[in-house]
């Protein structure tokens, strides 16, 4: 049997529809998906499958990410139960993770990330919060400029290192559109201010730690099947204090994705993300090792097919 690692997509992953075949053709996925529903008071069912605004506010794209990725994965684990050597999410994938060991219940994680959510916006109302996305600049370069810039007074930090030469820095949106062109001059290829009100993963969210972890003491579980890798360490863990202490502190660390796959790769054979394929397309500048994706009844099927 191959050793494989599950992956777990963040923000930026949400598209109308997602989710839709599952629903459709899985009475398992739709009962979850009714439950997720049951237990926020977010219908679930419009927020993914008709037209509209509410996807892209934080508070229910969240929710509404992690539970599709607990239905990929749910339906995965009920045809093939694989024990994953490690799991690794992106921001908030880092919950669907723990959903996936089985530290987390998915209605107590669509819950939390409904509430991390909220308190990510609350924390960056009125501070014109924003994020960038750095295309072909050296992470060292970025980390520089950034450094120079704070401490010429203005508020921007390296945010998300996603692969070499894409890396997101978050902020207040008007000292970032000032940083642009200093980035350019630099040689990077793209600075592109994304379509974000929240900075995530910097200082500006230091508010929302407190009611997170006052949360999390109350949901996680030390019944870990699996480690998980975190994205404030890069490091593997696999119980629940150290999960209260480290998820907090991911809303103001940056997320060390690339660095995270570079240091394990060597322990599997084979990516399998579920929900989505952004990890895929990072994975391919990060790393030899293939990534598969769960994304549809299809593609768990050749999911099955590729792993035996």
């Amino acid at each position: 049997m191959k050793k494989i690692a599950f992956i777990f997509p963040g923000q930026g992953s949400q598209s109308i529809g997602m989710g839709r075949d599952f629903y459709e053709n899985s009475s398992l996925a739709k009962r979850m998906i009714e439950s997720a529903g049951d237990h926020t008071s977010i219908d679930f069912k419009s927020l993914l499958f008709e037209q509209n605004d509410k996807l892209e506010q934080t508070r229910y794209t969240q929710p509404a990410i992690l539970l599709v990725s607990s239905v990929a994965h749910k339906l995965f684990e009920e045809a093939l139960n694989i024990k994953p050597v490690f799991a690794l999410g992106h921001s908030l994938g880092e919950f669907s993770a723990l959903v996936s060991v089985g530290a987390l219940d998915f209605t107590d994680g669509v819950q939390l990330v409904h509430q991390r959510g909220s308190l990510m916006q609350e924390a960056c109302e009125g501070k014109d919060a924003g994020m960038m996305a750095i295309i072909g600049l050296e992470d060292e370069k970025v980390e520089y400029l950034c450094k120079e810039a704070r401490d010429g007074g203005m508020k921007v930090w390296p945010a998300n290192y996603n692969s070499d030469g894409q890396i997101v820095i978050a902020g207040n949106k008007s000292d970032l559109k000032e940083m642009e062109t200093l980035f350019k001059d630099a040689g990077a290829k793209r600075a592109l201010l994304l379509n974000m009100s929240v900075a995530s993963h910097c200082p500006l969210l230091e508010s929302a730690q407190n009611p997170l972890k006052n949360a999390l003491s109350n949901k996680i579980k030390d019944d870990f099947v699996a480690p998980v890798v975190s994205n404030v360490t890069a490091k593997e863990y696999d119980g629940k204090d150290e999960a209260v202490e480290l998820l907090p502190k991911q809303l103001i660390k940056p997320v060390l994705y690339k660095q995270s796959i570079e240091k394990f790769e060597d322990k599997i054979d084979l990516f399998i993300e579920f929900g989505g394929g952004v990890l895929k397309g990072l994975n391919r500048r990060i790393t030899k090792k293939p990534t598969i994706c769960v994304t549809d009844m299809v593609s768990l099927q050749s999911a099955f097919e590729q792993i035996d």
